[in-house]
């Protein structure tokens, strides 16, 4: 199979070998449990839209796919966000940044207590 030289093509490849050295280590299940938790957009909260996977702290600022890290965006926040840092993008867009903040917190503590044993 030939290899794609396109410049997608070479960034989708970027893109995998930085996700895969990242030591990523999300489960399906957990997505499911954050997508549960969130119910919404964690950024603008639009309901009903499909949901994709959005690392808070970027993959190529050293973030990667963990429980902590990971919220639900829509197509519209994951895009223009892009790589940026998430508080200076929020203040950019004009969204409610203490509000994020705390009910990140607040997830991600509810989540890691089902993760711990018992």
């Amino acid at each position: 199979m030939p290899v794609r030289h396109t410049r997608r093509a070479r960034a989708a490849r970027r893109r995998s070998r930085r996700v895969a050295a990242s030591g990523s280590d999300l489960t399906q299940e957990q997505w499911f449990r954050i997508l549960e938790a969130w119910a919404c957009c964690a950024y603008c909260g639009t309901e009903g839209a499909p949901l994709q996977k959005d690392c808070v702290s970027p993959i190529s600022r050293g973030g990667r796919y963990t429980l902590e890290n990971v919220v639900p965006a829509c197509a519209s926040c994951n895009a223009s966000k892009s790589n940026d840092e998430v508080t200076s993008w929020i203040r950019r867009r004009r969204l409610d940044e203490p509000a994020f903040l705390r009910r990140w917190v607040e997830i991600t503590r509810a989540l890691r207590a089902q993760d711990a044993p018992s």
